[in-house]
């Protein structure tokens, strides 16, 4: 299994994420997520930076591969763009960078004032997106009058030797499906092997399998809690609502129902070398390929530390 690490640009500022890119890359880790968000989930987390610049950055200061964690390529930034985005990105990463898209979320996507569309639609969306981009790969002028977007004697000139793979984020069976059908790979955040089986016997076969999980690195796991809780309570907020609600402040809202306790569920706390390679294996067993650890707060030195101490030497 690959291990990669998970900058959060909901938390970091540019600096610090390059930062953590220069010292993943020391630790071991071998790849990187980047997640591509307009606005954090919470106003503790207090940062977000535009992806597409920082990707540009990463690519002089290490050598690791870069996957988007995920980019929404269909409300807030039309298709062409992120098309003419990524592809510059592949060519700065000299063929080490991937799109990982999803459906997105109103946290980020409602900000033009466009109407926020149920989940049928926004796969709809999402499927005719990846069609735009890949045309535009091939190089040549592209014409596209499709029913969600239009695009008229587009080219782009900058293109990597090779189209960009799409990994498909997918959390329900409607969007593994689509990720199966369309996706050079799978994205998700959950150690479900039903997911993992349904994509490959959907038509993913043995395409790449991404995931991440959280951690929050600390001397005890009760001040990891204590830090989890309050940077990320949004990690505890159930069902559709990840999706829907349109603003930091409705997630606080949403949050106060969160209690401390829950984030042990949703983060791995403190500094227990085995309780990372325990959920590694969670991921490992569920039938991953890849999976990369977030970390929140101050202390993510630590946690790279830790990996290159105690979890690499065990997993290698």
């Amino acid at each position: 299994m690959r291990i990669g690490y998970f900058l959060s640009t909901e938390e970091y500022t540019p600096a610090e994420l390059l930062e953590q890119a220069r010292g993943a890359e020391r630790a071991g880790f071998e790849a990187l997520w980047i997640s591509d968000h307009y606005h954090p989930w919470t106003d503790a987390q207090g940062q977000s930076p535009f992806v597409w610049s920082v990707i540009g950055a990463l690519s002089q200061v290490c050598q690791l591969p870069v996957t988007t964690a995920v980019t929404c390529p269909t409300v807030r930034i039309h298709p062409a763009v992120v098309a003419q985005a990524a592809a510059t990105s592949a060519v700065m990463h000299s063929g080490r960078f991937v799109l990982g898209v999803g459906s997105g979320e109103a946290l980020n996507e409602h900000i033009l004032g466009d109407v926020w569309p149920q989940t049928d639609v926004r796969l709809e969306m999402l499927e005719e997106a990846v069609e735009v981009m890949r045309e535009l790969w091939r190089g040549g002028f592209v014409n596209h009058h499709g029913k969600h977007y239009t695009v008229e004697h587009a080219r782009i000139y900058t293109l990597p030797d090779t189209p960009p793979p799409v990994y498909v984020s997918g959390f329900g069976p409607k969007a593994v499906d689509l990720a199966a059908r369309i996706g050079d790979g799978f994205v998700n955040t959950s150690p479900d092997a039903e997911l993992v089986r349904r994509f490959r016997e959907g038509g993913g076969g043995d395409k790449p399998c991404q995931a991440g999980f959280k951690a929050a690195y600390a001397q005890t796991e009760e001040e990891g809690v204590r830090i989890a809780y309050e940077r990320w309570p949004n990690a505890g907020v159930p069902g559709e609502l990840s999706q829907v609600l349109p603003s930091p402040r409705h997630f606080e809202q949403a949050a106060e129902l969160v209690r401390p306790e829950m984030m042990k569920d949703a983060f791995v706390c403190g500094r227990d070398g085995d309780a990372h390679l325990a959920k590694i294996e969670e991921y490992a067993k569920a039938g991953f390929d890849e999976v990369y650890v977030a970390n929140t707060g101050p202390n993510w030195q630590g946690l790279l530390d830790l990996y290159e101490r105690e979890v690499f030497p065990r997993v290698r």
